[in-house]
Formats: structure tokens, C-alpha cells, sequence
């Protein structure tokens, strides 16, 4: 276990942040509606849910319809918790319409290179 993750464990005894994976397709038409659902729901989760740290989404360089969003939690609890909310489904309804496919992935982190200056 490295330094962070040990300092984040003795926060939140029990607890060890967490990254979810998205893999997601979109066909090239729905581009633009994905995204725009993806930035409407990214700053929202931004600004305040509990345990949200960061998260990206990335677009495939071989397959433009396949895309990965990925988020790092305090917690896969605190991750369970706003997927489970009402809010969380309404929220990312839109962004859902527009997958032809999705599967989702949840890790702990095991550890991790130190952060960049």
C-alpha cells in the first residue's frame, strides 16, 4: 500500500478509493448528445457529490463509437451510493439514451505512481 493510499485508509477506516470504468458505444450520430449529456452530468457530480474525486471521458483512437469514462471515488461506497440515488438516474438518463452498448467495471486502487508537480 502506498503513502495516499494509506492516508486515505486511515481517514475512512474501511474504505479505499475506487476507480469505475465505463466502456461505452455511441454511434457517430449520437456524438454530439452524449457529450452534451456527459458535460451537463460531469459538473454536477463535480460540484458535490459526496466522495467524487475526478473523472474523464475518452474516445477510442482505433473505434470513434467506443468510448471510456472513468471516475476515481473516495470509496466504492461513496460511488454505490450516488449510482443507487434517484438523482444519479435522472442524470445520466440522457447520456444513456445514447449508448448501443455499455459495461461498467469497479476497482479499488491498489496503488499508484505519486501525482505530477
Amino acid at each position: 500500500m502506498t503513502e495516499l493510499d494509506e492516508r486515505d485508509t486511515a481517514a475512512r477506516p474501511g474504505a479505499a478509493r475506487a476507480r469505475v470504468v465505463f466502456l461505452v458505444r455511441v454511434p457517430v450520430e449520437r456524438t454530439e448528445a452524449f457529450l452534451a449529456a456527459y458535460e451537463a452530468v460531469r459538473h454536477l457530480v463535480a460540484d458535490g457529490v459526496p466522495g467524487h474525486r475526478v473523472d474523464q471521458v475518452c474516445r477510442s483512437a482505433a473505434d470513434p463509437e467506443q468510448w471510456l469514462i472513468t471516475s476515481e471515488w473516495a470509496s466504492l461506497a461513496d460511488f454505490e451510493a450516488w449510482e443507487r440515488s434517484p438523482e444519479h438516474r435522472d442524470l445520466v438518463r440522457p447520456m444513456r439514451e445514447c449508448f448501443t452498448d455499455a459495461r461498467s467495471l469497479r476497482f479499488h486502487v491498489h496503488a499508484q505512481t505519486p501525482a505530477l508537480p
